[in-house]
Parts: C-alpha cells; sequence; structure tokens
C-alpha cells in the first residue's frame, strides 16, 4: 500500500480526491516539482523546494502549506512508504475557481513512486534524439503543461529516437523534460541560458564542471549541436546521460566522451554526500 496526501491528510492511493472543479483539470493550470530519494533521503531538497515555490508565485497560485510544513511532509510521507529509490512529486493546483478562470488557493498533493534510473549499459551508448521548433509558455516556470511535449512522442518514436530537443531562431533550449550541454571542439562546456527552466540537476553540474573546463551559459546555435565533441542531458530521472546522436548525425565517436564520463563519476559522488 502507498499513501499520497492532499491538502490536510494522507490517504491511500487510489483514496485521494481532488474535486473536478481545479483548474488543474479545468484549464491544465498548476505547477509541480519532482525529486529523487536515495536509501530513503531527499536529494537536494532544498532546491527543489525553492523551485517549486518560485513556480508556484510566478503563476499566482497559493500553496496552502509553507516551505518548512511542505518538508515535514515530505519526511512524513517517506516514512509512510518506505520506498528507499523514489520519485516524490509536489503539486500545486489552480484550485477551485469560481468561474474555472480565476486562480484561488490551490490544492496541494504530494505523490511518491518507485524509481529506475538509467542503467550503465544506456550511459555507455548514449541516446538519439531529434529537434524540433518550439518555445515553451513561461519556460522559467516547472508547469504541467506538457502538451507539445506529448503531443511529440508518436514522431519521436517513428524516428527511432530517445527524445526531443526543442529550438527557436536556431537556438536551442531544453528537452521537454530536461536541460542539455555540449562539449565545443575547443574543450569549453556550453548550455543555454535563457528560455528554458533552470534544471537542479544542470545547476550542480556547472559547479562540479568548474574544476575541469571552461564553462559558458550562453546562446547555443543549432549547427554548434551536430559539430561538438560531446553533447548530453541533464535531469533528476537521467542524472547525466550521452546524447550520441543528433538528428541521424553522430556525435562524436558515438559513445559517452571523456568529459561527459568525468562530470558523471564527479555528480556520483557530490550525491554519495548528499546522503
Amino acid at each position: 500500500m502507498k499513501w499520497t496526501f492532499v491538502n490536510n491528510e494522507f490517504a491511500e492511493e487510489g483514496k485521494d480526491r481532488i474535486r473536478t472543479g481545479d483548474l488543474a483539470l479545468q484549464r491544465g493550470y498548476a505547477v509541480f516539482d519532482y525529486f529523487r530519494t536515495i536509501h530513503n533521503k531527499p536529494l537536494f531538497l532544498d532546491d527543489y523546494l525553492q523551485r517549486f515555490f518560485n513556480s508556484a508565485a510566478a503563476l499566482f497560485i497559493t500553496v496552502p502549506h509553507n516551505p518548512e510544513a511542505v518538508k515535514a511532509l515530505i519526511f512524513q510521507l517517506i516514512e509512510k512508504n518506505h520506498i528507499p529509490q523514489s520519485g516524490i512529486r509536489m503539486i500545486a493546483t489552480g484550485g477551485y475557481a469560481p468561474d474555472s478562470y480565476t486562480p484561488v488557493e490551490g490544492n496541494f498533493i504530494l505523490q511518491q513512486q518507485p524509481l529506475q534510473l538509467p542503467d550503465t549499459a544506456t550511459f555507455e551508448t548514449g541516446i538519439k534524439i531529434i529537434t524540433q521548433e518550439y518555445q515553451r509558455d513561461l519556460p522559467e516556470v516547472k508547469s504541467i503543461n506538457y502538451l507539445m511535449g506529448i503531443w511529440l512522442q508518436k514522431k519521436v518514436k517513428e524516428k527511432q529516437a530517445a527524445d526531443v530537443l526543442y529550438f527557436q531562431n536556431h537556438i536551442i533550449s531544453e528537452f521537454p523534460r530536461a536541460n542539455v550541454f555540449i562539449v565545443t571542439p575547443e574543450g569549453r562546456l556550453a548550455t543555454p541560458s535563457r528560455n528554458l527552466l533552470q534544471g537542479i540537476t544542470r545547476k550542480k553540474v556547472i559547479e562540479l564542471a568548474g574544476e575541469l573546463l571552461p564553462v559558458e551559459e550562453r546562446d547555443v546555435f543549432l549547427p554548434e549541436l551536430t559539430h561538438a565533441a560531446e553533447v548530453f542531458m541533464t535531469s533528476t530521472t537521467k542524472r547525466i546521460l550521452p546524447v550520441t546522436e543528433v538528428d541521424g548525425i553522430r556525435i562524436g565517436n558515438g559513445t559517452a566522451g571523456p568529459v561527459t564520463r568525468k562530470l558523471y563519476t564527479r555528480f556520483l559522488e557530490m550525491e554519495a554526500t548528499q546522503v
């Protein structure tokens, strides 16, 4: 039996309820965040909580609990469920708006599920991706609006790819659920600086990479992607995952590159210090 938390009480999964009048259902208006646990301990929790509350504020959504109260509830949920390696989702909705359009006090939800991370073989071979011209609305906000990403899944599968990378005006931005980095032929690490969600794993990788090579947060142009020495994505559920093919063009030697490997090792070491 798994537990969830809705507003003010814990409930068995499947018995938790939110009424259909919520703006999340009526208009797709809500924010969320998602973090991992390792050995029943949340990873980089303060970073995720800060982004969650920033997203809610940006969409004028009132979370019915303050950050410290949410943190306490998270630890209670972890204790009740005891899923050592998991993903926990925090959701704040637009609430039961009388006019079905204006945000009011939101509903708050915590969910926890087991999480399987990419295996060693996936890291070694990397993934194939395609690109798509698109820009998310309010990209700095982690909203529940994944319409384009989900709609593009058919195209992604037809191309036998694993994911899709957005770009606009020849400038790349992000994946639907991950950030992107390139290692330039000159040995610099570059990552897009605008029109994207500031990923927590992205933030940690930038901190780690500064000890290895020059780091640039800037506009990264589409042609740089296929001419890069290495490309990789970062996310909560992927950690660091090499990209070895873009739109049918092989990147580097088609396997995880040396910089990606070093950063992955250092990221695992950073994780270990958290738990």
